[in-house]
């Protein structure tokens, strides 16, 4: 077989044919793009309330309510400290342009080279924070905020199917890099501005993440000889071997029985294997897509439990007798979130946890928590918030890794990469959902 198309033949460990120097190259790279992918994604929404407050005072000149409602330290028209527009502004901005990629690309973006497809990922990105930092108008910074969308959902969606011509350890690289990405983001963006940086003049330091995107994937990563860097490629495979690459789904099943049974965990149905060599068809796409779902659906639930949290209930969560002001609450529930998405996400080499509907109904357990601590207002100091902050994080972390790792590990080799894109829809849908949710919430409290 092609080596460039040799995707993970051992479920486990890195295979015979890299060095050591190689493997560790490639998890780094693999590290480091998942760091730059992310990162404008997590500073836009680090910098909502930031965003939002410095356009309101753009736009008006006097005193209205809705400027009134922005003075953290005011007067307030509601008994919520609210912003006219709620941070869930932002957020749709930063993820409905990825959805829209991720629900499309699937069905047309291997005829994208990757090399071209980084490029793309890096322009955007260097976009997204120039338009951020240079906007005076509402609108100019959501351009900025859905440039940064495009390029974290191509990004990802990408990297996340090339994942499949190197060893499957690079999969935990590629995961703890997004979460270092969030508290790498969250943390910059709330130190450097803490410490008396202007948010424009903070966003244009970060410019030097897309240039680490580009050495990173270019000079650091180890292709293989034939990888097809600047042409389509066609994808081949073997039977045999592709059947070798599956796995159960539960490991003290006999593997006997589960072929018998029709290895429910597999996601490759009979009509898929009947073709063995030669592009998926939009048939066998639809056969994956639908064995996808057991995975897809219970990652959307996760992402949607927590970015409501995030998005929706985290600015009406602020304490006027702590110690840091509302704006510096919420990008310290945002910062201690990130830091629970790095310690799961880079868990995968220690554990591994397939019951992902668990993980998700331990989430929503949070959001109904903290919808009913808003309402109520009975949690009595952000100690506390930061603390159930920092365990929704690391629910969602290990959703995410375990969900794409399992993935991997129970598909075939003709259609792993198809599979790696298609489910990375699921965390990308459950964060518009809430995003749309997010804004009914927001005025309600906000009327209150």
């Amino acid at each position: 077989m092609d080596q460039a198309v040799s995707v993970n033949a051992d479920p486990d460990m890195p295979s015979d044919s890299e060095g050591r120097s190689s493997r560790w190259r490639n998890w780094t790279g693999f590290w480091l793009l998942g760091l730059c992918n992310n990162f404008a994604y997590v500073v836009m929404l680090s910098a909502a309330h930031d965003i939002l407050k410095q356009q309101g005072s753009h736009n008006s000149t006097s005193p209205t309510p809705s400027t009134v409602a922005l003075d953290v330290e005011g007067g307030k028209r509601s008994s919520y400290d609210c912003s006219p527009v709620s941070t869930a502004a932002v957020l749709l901005a930063d993820i409905l342009p990825t959805l829209m990629i991720k629900f499309s690309a699937p069905f047309f973006v291997h005829n994208l080279p990757y090399g071209f497809r980084v490029l793309v990922c890096v322009a955007t990105a260097i976009a997204s924070f120039l338009v951020v930092s240079f906007s005076s108008t509402m609108w100019i910074s959501v351009l900025g905020v859905i440039f940064a969308s495009v390029s974290a959902g191509l990004g990802e969606l990408s990297f996340l199917s090339l994942t499949v011509f190197f060893s499957r350890d690079v999969l935990g690289g590629w995961g703890s890099g997004t979460g270092g990405a969030g508290v790498a983001g969250a943390l910059l963006y709330s130190g450097l501005t803490q410490a008396g940086l202007s948010p424009r003049n903070t966003l244009l330091i970060m410019l030097v993440v897309p240039v680490a995107m580009v050495i990173s994937y270019f000079f650091l990563l180890v292709f293989p000889p034939s990888f097809p860097q600047w042409k389509c490629r066609e994808v081949e495979s073997v039977r045999g071997r592709d059947s070798q690459s599956r796995q159960p789904l539960l490991d003290d099943t006999d593997e006997e029985e589960e072929r018998e049974k029709g290895a429910e965990g597999v996601f490759i149905m009979s009509a898929c294997e009947d073709k063995v060599t030669g592009p998926l068809t939009c048939i066998e796409k639809l056969h994956i897509t639908k064995g996808l779902l057991r995975f897809v659906v219970p990652l959307g639930v996760v992402y949607f439990a927590e970015y409501f949290i995030n998005q929706g209930l985290l600015e009406l969560l602020y304490f006027p007798n702590f110690s840091l002001s509302h704006a510096e609450q919420y990008r310290w529930y945002q910062t201690l979130y990130q830091v629970g998405v790095l310690v799961s996400r880079s868990s995968l080499c220690c554990v591994k946890f397939r019951r992902i509907w668990a993980l998700s109904l331990l989430q929503c357990v949070n959001a109904v928590l903290l919808l009913l601590s808003v309402y109520y207002q009975f949690l009595p100091s952000a100690w506390l918030v930061f603390v159930i902050v920092l365990y929704e994080g690391l629910l969602g972390g290990a959703a995410y890794v375990n969900t794409f790792y399992f993935i991997s590990k129970e598909t075939g080799d003709r259609q792993r990469e198809f599979a790696m894109v298609a489910a990375s829809v699921g965390d990308s849908l459950g964060i518009a959902i809430s995003g749309l949710i997010a804004f009914p919430v927001h005025r309600y409290f906000c009327s209150l």
